[in-house]
């Protein structure tokens, strides 16, 4: 299938003028109908809640574009629940899912009311000595092990991964928690990344459902919610196919009358925590070709680089490029597209079949809307970029401004002897 940028090269041109490449933008529009459909697919459970993961796209103007749709938050750290709270979410609209604990981030989530999510067993001690008294409402993280697949196919290796408790420490933590005083109780499971198919959330449920039936069959708890956390991918590359949400809620729902309903648990609510599937696909990096290199290769240099966007240089990720305004024109030269760090991974596409690039065409770097701008860095002294929102009647907004050279030095400001870095 062909990947269609969401703004054509006038449009492109028009934002540069105003915010110099490179820069992200995001699509209101696709966002928006995404979350509806996500919202749709999962109607039939009246307890149903996304939280959006902040981690994927920690901004508080997309933060509350979900927060219409009366999503919540997912927070792993003391700056994704302060964003969170600054957007406008509280009390059980927070879910905190955070491993290797600071005591002072549990104290945080604690005053606010977010639900807790224990990733270890030892953690209800670490709580109760450095926070206090655990909330009435607590969740607790699940851990399998060994490998995860759907039919034939291993999606993942549980067994391998740092996060979660075993089975058995599942019904421990559960007894020791209801000893404590817990009276509603959740279960939350991540057994795979970016998965391309709809089997994936109906098997992942299917295994917690039947979970939660033995676990409130041992412990006598109350199973208020169930929560699928992330790992519904996107279709990265032309070839893909995406994923049909509406399929995956009504495997869900499928598993739920299987397993839940007969185990009495008819009531238990349905959390998801997808950062990519949300706003993924609704992000583009936009950047501009300034530079060419002929030697054992045709290589593009453009002003954006892995600073900006590290999945490519981290994982080898695939980001399909777009030269904005020539979308019909023969895909018939060889690239590689790079950045500027003293880095030979600094590659957004390695020998890409592409049309012709002349310095000055703006590229669109598809699928960056999660994970993109979150994972930048700055080494080399790189700047990271603004973010801009493509609103829903063609307009824009600035949502976050470029760094400076004061911002990357902000951290000296309390020596004299450097003052001169702040000096134009």
């Amino acid at each position: 299938m062909k990947k269609i940028p969401f703004i054509d090269k006038a449009k492109a041109e028009e934002i540069a003028k105003t915010f110099p490449t490179p820069f992200y933008l995001y699509d209101e529009k696709g966002i928006r109908e995404n979350a509806a459909k996500v919202k749709e697919a999962f109607s039939w459970n009246k307890g149903f809640r996304e939280y959006f993961a902040v981690k994927a796209t920690p901004n508080p103007f997309i933060l509350k574009i979900f927060k219409d749709f009366g999503f919540g938050c997912d927070c792993s750290s003391m700056a994704e629940l302060k964003l969170a709270k600054a957007a406008g979410f509280s009390g059980d609209g927070i879910m905190f899912s955070s491993n290797e604990t600071p005591a002072c981030e549990y104290e945080y989530a604690s005053k606010i009311g977010a639900i807790i999510n224990f990733d270890d067993i030892t953690h209800i001690d670490f709580f109760e000595k450095n926070v206090g008294k655990i909330p009435e409402t607590i969740c607790c993280r699940f851990n399998p092990g060994g490998y995860f697949s759907i039919a034939n196919s291993i999606m993942d290796n549980p067994g391998e991964s740092k996060y979660g408790m075993t089975r058995k420490q599942m019904t421990e933590a559960f007894r020791i928690l209801k000893g404590k005083g817990c009276k509603k109780f959740g279960i939350h499971a991540f057994l795979a990344s970016n998965t391309v198919t709809e089997e994936y959330y109906p098997t992942l449920a299917g295994q917690l459902f039947e979970l939660a039936s033995e676990l409130q069959n041992e412990t006598g708890v109350l199973i208020d919610f169930i929560n699928l956390s992330g790992g519904v991918g996107i279709d990265y590359t032309p070839e893909q196919k995406s994923n049909d949400i509406m399929k995956i809620g009504q495997g869900v729902k499928e598993q739920y009358e299987k397993i839940l309903v007969p185990a009495g648990l008819k009531d238990v609510k349905i959390f998801a925590e997808m950062g990519r599937f949300m706003m993924g696909p609704y992000g583009a990096l936009i950047t501009r070709a300034v530079h060419e290199k002929h030697i054992y290769r045709e290589y593009i240099g453009v002003d954006a680089c892995a600073a900006n966007l590290m999945r490519p240089a981290m994982y080898g990720s695939y980001h399909h490029v777009t030269v904005l305004g020539k979308e019909d024109v023969p895909a018939d030269h060889k690239y590689d597209v790079v950045g500027s760090l003293c880095e030979n991974n600094d590659k957004f596409a390695i020998e890409r079949m592409l049309p012709r690039i002349d310095i000055g065409d703006l590229l669109f770097i598809h699928d960056t809307g999660a994970h993109g701008f979150a994972m930048g860095y700055n080494y080399n002294g790189r700047l990271r970029s603004s973010e801009i929102l493509l609103k829903e009647d063609g307009s824009y907004e600035l949502i976050r401004r470029a760094e400076t050279l004061s911002d990357y030095f902000a951290t000296f400001d309390c020596f004299d002897e450097y003052k001169e870095l702040f000096e134009e």
